[in-house]
């Protein structure tokens, strides 16, 4: 892994622990045997991290965009994931996660919409 950037780059870092969040919270999904609401969010939140790192090493500014588009419709889904799960009886807090979620959409959507102004 290429600690640098994940250390000097503020949304790689917080998407990165964003997954470990969701990593954490999806176990907890898994011990109260939801494994398939537990299996889409895990995708979903992971893949947010994915796409940022991805894009890190994008092969133009449009390929660098579209990677952050993909991660910000990953966001959507994952809140959905949790907002399922937060107003679901007997699931585990969420607001935690929803929050990172949230900081981590402003972030996203910040970095698409400067990066189509230097286009």
């Amino acid at each position: 892994m290429k600690k640098e950037i994940l250390e000097s780059n503020l949304i790689v870092k917080l998407s990165f622990e964003l997954s470990l969040s969701v990593i954490d919270y999806c176990k907890q999904l898994d011990f109260q045997k939801q494994f398939l609401l537990s299996k889409q969010l895990f995708r979903s939140g992971t893949s947010i991290g994915a796409n940022v790192f991805e894009a890190q090493n994008a092969e133009s500014k449009p390929d660098f965009i579209h990677k952050f588009k993909i991660a910000a419709k990953e966001v959507d889904e994952t809140q959905y994931w949790l907002l399922l799960c937060q107003r679901s009886e007997n699931f585990p807090d969420c607001t935690n996660l929803l929050s990172k979620l949230e900081e981590v959409d402003k972030v996203i959507t910040k970095i698409i919409s400067t990066s189509k102004q230097k286009q």
